[in-house]
């Protein structure tokens, strides 16, 4: 199997500590992925899923705000699973880290888990009777119960879980959710999104107009081209905006996040 967790807690210390808890648990070496956000987790989880090709394995996704919306929660937003083929997907439930999930249709429900109750079915089954009271308490829950959970689904235990429908899950919007090493901006668009077909030319805030071309090699030196890149999954796979031979998130200035139309 594998283990891969994509985390917004990535600096050293913490990443290390997510890590070597997944290794005891799992007595696999994790494949830690840092996101900055949900929306950098809502594309990394797909492309860990297309990486595995629904293979026997774990994939962790924990991006949980504590301020704005997420407010709402008693102790941060709930987590949830799903399996997409025989992989088990562990996620936080709040904002958009499981939108493009949503929107390429690889799940029509996740089971949320209330802490508090996970914990309490647990303590009466004799688990972690000890830690139970700390866990329903902890400010690092990415590193005290997530892979604790993903263990007890991985392993079969019918833990308490409520059903959760995809289709209440925000719909991502039409934004850049990554750049890569070489300044090329991921996008959340399908081909079937902009009706992409080569030499059309797209209009996208920030960056201007732009031409469709079948493979990057076919954009000329120095022109902004719009191509279907690698990301994604199966036959769904994200268009990216790139330039020939320069950085185009340098070039326009563009964060992962940026809105591509008005």
């Amino acid at each position: 199997m594998f283990l891969t967790i994509i985390t917004d807690c990535k600096d050293d210390n913490a990443f290390g500590r997510q890590m070597t808890r997944g290794a005891s648990l799992f007595g696999y070496p994790p494949v830690p992925v840092g996101a900055s956000d949900d929306i950098e987790a809502a594309g990394n989880l797909i492309d860990m899923l297309d990486a595995s090709e629904g293979r026997e394995g774990v994939v962790i996704a924990n991006i949980a705000p504590r301020h704005g919306k997420a407010k709402k929660w008693k102790n941060g937003t709930p987590f949830g699973y799903f399996w997409y083929n025989k992989t088990l997907v562990v996620s936080t439930v709040d904002g958009y880290t499981t939108s493009l999930v949503k929107k390429l249709g690889l799940t029509d429900k996740i089971q949320v888990m209330d802490i508090e109750a996970v914990l309490n079915y647990v303590k009466d089954k004799e688990l972690y009777r000890e830690q139970s009271n700390y866990i329903k308490k902890t400010q690092f829950r990415s590193y005290e119960f997530t892979p604790r959970a993903a263990k007890w689904v991985w392993k079969g235990t019918d833990i308490p879980a409520e059903e959760h429908p995809i289709a209440d899950v925000p719909t991502m919007p039409n934004c850049v959710w990554w750049s890569d090493n070489f300044g090329n901006l991921k996008t959340t668009l399908l081909p079937e999104d902009i009706g992409f077909e080569v030499g059309k030319k797209i209009e996208l805030k920030g960056i201007g107009e732009v031409t469709c071309y079948e493979r990057l090699k076919d954009v000329p030196n120095d022109g902004t081209g719009m191509i279907i890149g690698s990301s994604g999954i199966m036959d769904k796979r994200f268009l990216e905006v790139v330039i020939q031979g320069k950085s185009a998130a340098k070039t326009y200035n563009i964060q992962n996040g940026h809105l591509l139309f008005d």
